[in-house]
């Protein structure tokens, strides 16, 4: 994990601290050819330089994102802003499944949509796999 991540982890309070080191754990473990660092303040992680999958502490709650999470097929992931994103809502650990943690992780590294040239292409997403 980046010490970054930990750093921000570490400013989190207790309760959702927990949620974000054992997102970062998790995500670290399915994704470990994945680049991690602070963006726009919250925790992501890119591969190839296009972020796929990150989370933020919101007033209520952590919420994890996947940038492509719209095209997974996946009905506990809720739409999220005007492109491709999808993010789940976590107020307690015990809401993160595993298995559904690491079936949507290894969606955001096969189903990909270029967020990395959105500004080049002017606001047009391009699907990558």
């Amino acid at each position: 994990m980046h010490p970054d991540t930990i750093f921000y982890n570490e400013t989190v309070p207790l309760p959702e601290q927990r949620i974000c080191n054992l997102l970062a754990h998790e995500i670290d473990k399915a994704l470990p050819e994945a680049q991690n660092k602070i963006w726009h303040a919250h925790p992501v992680w890119f591969l190839d330089g296009n972020p796929v999958v990150g989370y933020s502490k919101l007033k209520t709650c952590v919420r994890l994102l996947f940038w492509s999470g719209q095209s997974f097929d996946e009905p506990s992931l809720n739409a999220e802003g005007s492109f491709k994103a999808a993010e789940f809502r976590i107020t307690d650990p015990g809401q993160i499944h595993i298995e559904d943690l690491a079936r949507w992780l290894n969606k955001s590294r096969d189903i990909q949509w270029d967020y990395k040239n959105i500004v080049k292409r002017k606001g047009k997403l391009e699907r990558l796999k």
